[in-house]
């Protein structure tokens, strides 16, 4: 019986989320590999479409004749069985098709079709390399124009170790490569060649005896070997001319770490530090999938306890995977990895180039990286044999996926620490309530560290009351207390660390005559001033357009800028403060590759005095001379229809508090409010999260919130709004008809912003704490979104939500 192959075809539909099967040919049978990317034939018309192979069988259920496997993408699989597995899981929790699932997993390069080459290695026989490489150069590899016989050859011989793939990316991104070279002769007749040269060629001599001591099966790059002999590129050219050496193409890892780092040693712990390292060390000596919850002040040292937790791991030879949240805390806490732990550390973010990206996947995949640092995605990280999981500020909302599949890199983490029998180590100075919670029921293992590492004092914080300020010097962004602390800084050549948390210039533009808001023809939302730019820009779809001198409505003049954003406070800062250094912060500020990288070393090199930005400057940060960090409106988020609004705003003043006083010299903090009375602003003050906790676990559980109740958020989308909202009444019906009455279900409205992208958005939220049909439910509503989906109508399932608005 030939073999048959199960396969997931990527087309993202109910009817492909299970395999189907296809023929191997004869040719490939028993080369083909679970986890490889095939091509085969689909549907009446046979077109050609991608597949990944999920399973291997003699046996199938289909009667009729079954469809022969085009050929193979790769020589060796992309996935592991514990990806595999992990893209089963996440397709059943997350309500999303397998192919989609699997998709997410693969780095960027993978997801096209890049041109690919395959390379002999050392061990190639001369046989073999007459065979598969005539030309006794790199071959290309598209496996649609080559024979099924080759094509089988070169399978073989991948999994021997003798050839390996090379993707070629696009913008001069491909696979980096050098001269290598390697000893064409055995050492003692080199040595013989030597002794006869060395009278009247030393240069070619000295060579020779390098080339005599260099293992003869490896290739070292030609630019090192010259350094290391001493020799002229004219002698190594004469040495390849005589038959001494043979030259070959070598490739090299292009190094993200844009700048040198110095080696560090572990620093000396203090007691509760002691304690969540012995912890963390047990678990991980023991091989137990036990979570931990490191609850630690701003400065209390965190990152050292995953240091050492990581070098624990790695000296029983297992692997470690660390999560930050944003690119923008990357640079110093990869830098501060790399310093320890060296060549073993890869970076996995966006913020790489494609073939940085290609190149360090490929140093994880091969088992040359044995510590990952990196944001969300970094979680499916090819990394085998993990000893330790850490996620680093776990309560950041942008660990949350919002696209399918909508998962949370923390559940991601907990499920690849089951599956490696290692710890989860979850840090923050602010844990969400959902951890935090399942800390206090003994879920996560909780280890508190209470005061600052080096026994630095925590920042004096003080709230200012705008309303007041409003009464003494009008509309104005800075306070007088705060324009204060900010100059007596300057004058102390300290630094000062300001966030308000809205870009561009003015919030939106309106006439004073008729009351006019310029908004977004796609979205419904108002413009934003951007002067940089001179236009409107919207931040949801891009629009852009210029800037109205005359109201379109009424044709008045007196169209006015209203709103204060991260470009007009930097305007406002340079002329109230002509000689202070500003650099500002935001997403406007850093689209460029490398631009919060250079941003951050230019703040570390006192480069500048003012540090303006967007939340985005709030965490991870720890620069030794910051002693002032103001806060221009703590009331951003304060006012946004979400549960979560009270939250995210502890979180957000506690963190950027964080990032005054950090060395020897004491931090100062300024909170502009208009609300300075809320619970958050005044428990953030104190920098009390657990009075916080409790505080807000009593609102949420009068709410009937989160993490009291689970919760799931149903959107439907159309461009035309009846169409949107009679989908979601109809799956409100088939809601009501499937849950029970112990279910809470909110909806169906309009989303807080209801066009965006010039589709209407209507939603509905589930809360519930016990419902054995709801995934039944779900998936009944899914399958009936695939036919409306053709016309248009999308219908998107997000479990546990962030926000709902």
């Amino acid at each position: 019986m030939a073999q048959i192959g199960q396969i997931l075809v990527d087309v993202p539909t109910m009817q492909t989320n299970d395999p189907y099967s296809y023929a191997i040919p004869t040719e490939l049978e028993h080369q083909v590999q679970v986890g490889m990317r095939v091509i085969v034939p689909f549907g009446r018309g046979h077109r050609l479409v991608d597949g990944v192979v999920v399973g291997l069988s003699d046996v199938t259920n289909f009667d009729g004749q079954l469809k022969p496997i085009e050929t193979v993408l790769d020589l060796a699989p992309v996935l592991n069985s514990e990806l595999r597995q992990l893209a089963d899981w996440l397709a059943t929790t997350t309500y999303a098709f397998r192919i989609t699932c699997i998709q997410t997993m693969l780095p960027n390069l993978l997801k096209t079709q890049p041109k690919r080459q395959v390379w002999p290695t050392t061990t190639l026989s001369d046989a073999e390399m007459a065979t598969y490489f005539p030309e006794g150069a790199p071959r290309d590899f598209d496996a649609t124009k080559l024979d099924e016989q080759t094509v089988a050859g070169l399978l073989k011989l991948q999994r021997a170790g003798k050839v390996e793939v090379v993707y070629q990316v696009k913008n001069q991104a491909a696979a980096k490569t050098t001269t290598g070279i390697t000893p064409a002769l055995p050492p003692t007749k080199l040595n013989e060649i030597r002794e006869a040269v060395s009278q009247r060629a030393p240069k070619q001599a000295d060579l020779l005896a390098y080339l005599a001591q260099m293992p003869a099966d490896k290739v070292i790059a030609q630019s090192e070997a010259r350094k290391q002999a001493n020799v002229s590129a004219a002698v190594m050219t004469t040495a390849a001319e005589k038959g001494w050496l043979t030259r070959s193409t070598l490739e090299v890892y292009r190094d993200p770490f844009h700048q040198p780092v110095t080696p560090t040693k572990p620093l000396h712990l203090n007691a509760e530090q002691q304690v969540a390292v012995s912890a963390i060390t047990t678990a991980i000596d023991e091989q137990q999938a036990e979570n931990f919850l490191v609850e630690g002040v701003t400065g209390s040292g965190k990152t050292e306890v995953y240091l050492q937790s990581i070098a624990i791991a790695l000296e029983q030879g297992r692997t470690a995977l660390m999560l930050v949240p944003e690119i923008a805390l990357t640079p110093q806490m990869v830098n501060r990895v790399k310093a320890r732990f060296g060549q073993r550390v890869a970076v996995l973010h966006s913020g790489l180039s494609k073939g940085e990206q290609y190149d360090e996947w490929r140093r994880i995949d091969r088992g040359e990286a044995t510590v990952v640092v990196g944001a969300r995605s970094a979680v499916f990280a090819p990394v085998e044999n993990l000893g330790i999981i850490i996620m680093d500020e776990e309560h950041e909302s942008s660990y949350k996926q919002d696209e399918n599949p909508r998962y949370h890199a923390r559940d991601v983490a907990l499920w690849r620490g089951e599956f490696n029998h290692c710890p989860v180590v979850l840090g923050s100075a602010t844990p969400s309530l959902e951890t935090r919670a399942r800390a206090a029921k003994g879920l996560y293992t909780r280890l508190v560290l209470p005061k600052r590492a080096k026994a630095q004092a925590m920042p004096t914080v003080h709230v200012v009351d705008m309303r007041e300020q409003m009464k003494i010097q009008g509309d104005s962004d800075f306070s007088e207390p705060l324009m204060t602390a900010i100059k007596e800084r300057l004058d102390r050549h300290e630094q000062i660390v300001l966030m308000l948390n809205r870009r561009g210039y003015s919030s939106f533009v309106m006439c004073r005559d008729c009351g006019f808001v310029l908004k977004c023809p796609n979205c419904d939302i108002s413009l934003t001033l951007h002067m940089d730019t001179h236009s409107m820009k919207c931040h949801y779809c891009g629009h852009e357009e210029a800037i109205p001198h005359v109201c379109p409505n009424c044709h008045s003049k007196k169209i006015r800028y209203y709103g204060t954003g991260t470009q007009k406070v930097q305007q406002a800062l340079e002329q109230r403060l002509p000689d202070a250094k500003i650099l500002r912060m935001d997403v406007d500020s850093t689209r460029r590759k490398g631009a919060h990288e250079r941003l951050l070393r230019q703040f570390g090199e006192h480069k500048a005095d003012i540090l303006l930005g967007t939340q985005m400057i709030a965490k991870g940060l720890d620069f030794p001379n910051v002693t002032l960090v103001g806060v221009l409106n703590a009331d951003t988020a304060l006012g946004l229809p979400d549960f979560r609004a009270s939250e995210r705003t502890f979180q957000l003043l506690t963190q950027v508090s964080g990032r005054a006083g950090r060395a020897s010299k004491p931090g100062e903090v300024y909170i502009q409010t208009f609300n300075p009375d809320h619970y958050a602003i005044q428990l953030a003050q104190k920098q009390d999260y657990e009075r916080f906790f409790v505080t807000e676990m009593h609102m949420r559980h009068q709410g009937s919130y989160p993490p009291y109740y689970f919760a799931v958020q149903l959107t439907a989308s159309h461009e035309e709004e009846a169409v949107a909202a009679k989908a979601m009444f109809q799956i409100v019906e088939a809601l009501k008809q499937g849950l029970s009455p112990q279910a809470i279900i909110l909806g169906p409205t309009p989303k807080a912003i209801a066009r965006v992208k010039r589709k209407y958005y209507y939603q509905v939220v589930i809360k519930y704490k016990h419902e054995p049909k709801l995934r039944a439910v779900l998936e009944q509503i899914r399958q009936a979104a695939q036919a409306p989906a053709r016309r248009g109508l999308t219908v998107t399932i997000d479990s546990e939500p962030m926000s709902f608005m």
